[in-house]
């Protein structure tokens, strides 16, 4: 008998899986669109939407002006005309010449309008400090959004949950935000069998745990969940194991999933690349407080954020002001009072 040939697990950087899945929803459904600045004839500046120009012409990948708020606009008049827009900002710092449109007109009007009204789109770019782009070009935007009722706010780290999420994120009928990291475009992952498949998405609110382990748990997203594996694997060879928690969702936030662990593991530590007044650690610092695992921990809830100063251009403060593998260590150390 003959058994048809399954692709294996193959290697794919972040940046095709975008690709792969931006090309696999344009294609099932007529009514989805890409727009943003250098997405269409210069297959995006990232390179992001390689090809998709090319594939499915001018009225499905449309290039902007340099107007974040015109196109933003339009991409929500878009939504609520029935159709399923992807607006790309060239990095989210650009979203704030837009961000009326994204809170005032997309993430409020399905409740303004007593449900009658959906937008469904997702604005997605790279967030995040990148290298060498100084403070206006620096920020992390996950907890400016994740504070708002009425969006979704999704923070992949690998090419897994980069296909699985965007997929699910323009499928879903309410706007997402959908924060990449530059950083991470070029870095190949392995990517299962399953995660080939057209079918595959990944849903949105639910965390991953990337490593098991039972004496600390570790929670981050986007690009420092990588920081946290390295240092998990260190801190391993000392004989402490972590638990590194992939949040994939910032809002709404798996809680639970968070919950459980610390229940096992009685540590916390929370890794992010953001500033740390009211961001996402001290969020989870503190709906742990206020949930039913605060009484199984053993020490104090650690932070590992961005330092608290406009991003600095010179390399070497850059390097200081972001959290690196060392700190995490470190605050591992402390929580666990080694």
């Amino acid at each position: 008998e003959f058994h048809r040939s399954v692709p294996a697990a193959v290697q794919v950087t972040v940046r095709d899986a975008l690709n792969q899945a931006m090309d696999e929803e344009l294609e099932r459904d007529e009514r989805v669109f890409l727009m943003g600045e250098e997405v269409a004839q210069y297959d995006g500046a990232y390179k992001v939407s390689r090809g998709l120009w090319k594939k499915y012409g001018d009225k499905r990948v449309i290039d902007t002006p340099i107007s974040e708020m015109g196109f933003a606009g339009i991409a929500v008049g878009a939504a609520m005309a029935g159709l399923r827009p992807i607006c790309e900002f060239m990095t989210f710092n650009f979203s704030m010449q837009a961000i009326d449109q994204v809170i005032n007109s997309a993430a409020k009007t399905y409740y303004m309008s007593a449900g009658l009204q959906p937008v469904p789109i997702v604005f997605r770019g790279p967030n995040g400090a990148s290298a060498g782009v100084a403070a206006q070009h620096s920020q992390c935007f996950a907890a400016w959004y994740a504070h708002c009722p009425g969006l979704k706010v999704v923070s992949p780290w690998n090419s897994e949950d980069a296909k699985g999420l965007l997929k699910s994120a323009i499928r879903d009928d309410n706007p997402v935000v959908f924060l990449e990291n530059e950083l991470m475009y070029g870095v190949p992952f392995e990517m299962s069998e399953e995660s080939q498949s057209k079918d595959f998405t990944i849903p949105i609110g639910k965390a991953k745990i990337e490593r098991q382990g039972n004496h600390v748990t570790v929670v981050s997203h986007s690009r420092y969940v990588g920081h946290c594996l390295d240092a998990a694997a260190v801190l391993a060879k000392e004989g402490i194991e972590c638990e590194v928690i992939n949040l994939r969702t910032i809002r709404p936030m798996d809680v639970e999933s968070i919950e459980t662990s610390v229940m096992k593991t009685n540590h916390l530590v929370t890794v992010e690349g953001g500033w740390p007044q009211f961001g996402v650690g001290a969020e989870i610092c503190a709906r742990i407080m206020e949930g039913p695992a605060f009484n199984y921990l053993d020490s104090p809830v650690t932070r590992v954020t961005g330092v608290d100063i406009p991003m600095p251009y010179a390399k070497i403060l850059e390097d200081h002001s972001v959290p690196q593998i060392k700190d995490i260590i470190f605050s591992v150390k402390k929580t666990l009072n080694v």
